[in-house]
């Protein structure tokens, strides 16, 4: 039925709305063991976001490498990302913002589980919270800032008894503001069926009953749920997530900004927006630049996405790429690679021979699979994998000398060919 990607029908989201996203790669992402974001390194990640369209980029203020950074930023008067601020529930984070001047919206960290409110913050009660948050959210109104309320641990929370409740002061006094929904230890599942707290589905639900017009989704991956959480969220009716390049982040990381961009260009109808072009280098920049190993079998950006070794797979891709590749390289500035190894067949020997003859000789010629001196290298290369001497691919240089050995130092004669020697 389908044998080309343009044929391929689009998802539509089932809610009437414009999906966008916020990257927190330089805020949460820094966060990440290990990790030290140098001021190059934020403003080249910040380029990387601009080429691709990111809508919002969120930051640190508090010391003054955030503030060199996100004043370099802002000077570069790009309409996308917009650079907002990050603060806890406190004036002088909020000040940070405010004299800012660029800065048009923060987000304010609100607390709302238990172990949260008593353990790590020392409060007396929800009511203590409850008004320590409201005092944050009217200081950052008065002073003329969006707002965007971090509702930390929600998927833990008393979405009921308080949660909901807060919310709804919140609007009252924020009509605009964003509610972001942190699945912070990734407590939270995308199914329909499942309760509060951990339904993500209900929670957006309920948060739409109360009138909240902007919901935010910011899913850790402790329990490998982030993905799935984020796209429910987007099909229950959140219209905007949070996320961070390749996952960075605490723990277990984040949701990665790379997979729910190919998976809104390539799948959902309406998001051609996003330029995904420089997804893989932006990738080899953060591997080579600030040190985060990217493992090969990664999804959308890992060396090994378009890798094929195998016999049928490199058979099938070579015919039509369309059956083993569920998206084309070129659209993340990927490219394929066709290696040869113990699980090889005689296509891709074939393939690779062509080229090197067309090096080497310097004309195009045409050789068939079946060819005995195809065979006799598909041999040779079996043999050595069967000996226990060879672990890695067989490099195309290896294959040029396979080349040179068999079709031009030592052809095969005709009655060769026609027994099939």
């Amino acid at each position: 039925m389908y044998r080309t990607y343009e044929e391929m029908p689009k998802i539509k989201l089932p809610h009437n709305m414009e999906a966008k996203i916020s990257d927190s790669t330089i805020r949460d992402g820094a966060q990440m063991p290990g990790i030290v974001l140098k001021k190059e390194h934020k403003l080249q990640i910040y380029e990387f976001l601009h080429e691709i369209g990111i809508e919002k980029i969120e930051t640190f203020l508090f010391n003054e490498r955030d503030k060199v950074a996100a004043r370099a930023m802002l000077d570069k008067s790009y309409e996308v990302p917009e650079v907002t601020a990050w603060a806890r529930a406190v004036p002088e984070d909020i000040d940070l913002a405010i004299n800012m001047d660029g800065i048009k919206e923060t987000g304010i960290l609100m607390s709302v589980s238990d172990v949260h409110i008593f353990d790590k913050m020392r409060l007396k009660s929800r009511e203590e919270a409850e008004e320590k948050y409201l005092n944050a959210l009217d200081y950052a109104i008065d002073h003329g800032l969006r707002v965007r309320c971090h509702l930390e641990d929600t998927t833990r929370a008393d979405i009921e008894g308080f949660v909901i409740p807060l919310v709804k002061k919140i609007i009252d006094r924020a009509p605009d503001a964003i509610i972001r929904i942190c699945d912070t230890i990734n407590m939270g599942l995308p199914f329909q069926e499942v309760d509060l707290p951990y339904g993500i589905p209900k929670i957006i639900s309920r948060l739409k009953e109360v009138g909240v017009k902007d919901i935010e989704t910011h899913m850790h991956d402790d329990f490998g749920f982030g993905m799935a959480n984020t796209m429910a969220g987007y099909w229950c009716g959140a219209n905007w997530s949070s996320l961070t390049f390749l996952g960075i982040g605490e723990r277990a990381g984040n949701t990665e900004l790379e997979k729910v961009l190919l998976f809104l260009v390539h799948r959902v109808e309406g998001f051609q927006k996003y330029n995904l072009k420089n997804l893989v280098k932006f990738a080899r920049y953060m591997e080579d630049e600030v040190g985060i190993r990217v493992p090969r079998n990664k999804s959308v950006v890992g060396k090994n996405v378009f890798a094929h070794e195998s016999g049928i797979h490199t058979a099938g891709v070579i015919r039509n790429p369309f059956t083993y590749e569920p998206f084309p390289p070129e659209l993340v500035g990927a490219k394929r690679e066709l290696l040869i190894g113990d699980t090889s067949g005689a296509e891709v020997i074939r393939m690779k021979v062509e080229k090197a003859l067309s090096e080497l000789m310097g004309v195009k010629t045409k050789i068939n699979k079946k060819d005995p001196r195809i065979k006799t290298i598909h041999r040779d290369i079996q043999r050595l994998y069967e000996e226990g001497s060879r672990r890695s691919c067989i490099s195309d240089e290896e294959i040029k000398a396979y080349t040179e050995k068999y079709f031009m130092f030592a052809p095969i004669v005709e009655d060769d060919l026609s027994r099939g020697e």
